[in-house]
């Protein structure tokens, strides 16, 4: 989980993350968002991946990044957990409750 955490803790990567979020997207396309040479985005990336959170496919001279949500939501929920808090929809939950779709939790916090 530390790798997740620290490829969260600067802004471009978590910056990428979102642009990931409408779908894949090439390194180039990527890059046209930032002010930093390509290198430095290729570091960027490979923080990312080393961390599970987006993958790379590599057709011809292209490569195109896709987020790995299920990797994320899994770091996020882990952290939600040490500090206590309930996640609706999760095995544990208070029945009765209403349900949750898959794919759309959230946290509730504790006091």
């Amino acid at each position: 989980m530390n790798g997740v955490f620290k490829a969260l803790s600067d802004p471009t990567r978590r910056r990428v993350l979102q642009l990931l979020r409408d779908g894949p997207m090439s390194a180039g396309d990527l890059a046209d968002h930032f002010v930093v040479g390509k290198s430095t985005m290729s570091a960027h990336f490979a923080v990312l991946q080393a961390a599970d959170l987006i993958a790379a496919e590599k057709s011809g001279r292209v490569v195109m990044y896709r987020l790995k949500l299920s990797v994320l939501e899994d770091a996020l929920l882990g952290f939600a957990g040490t500090f206590g808090w309930s996640v609706k929809g999760e095995p544990g939950r208070a029945p009765g409750r209403g349900r949750v779709p898959p794919g759309r939790r959230t946290i509730k916090g504790g006091t």
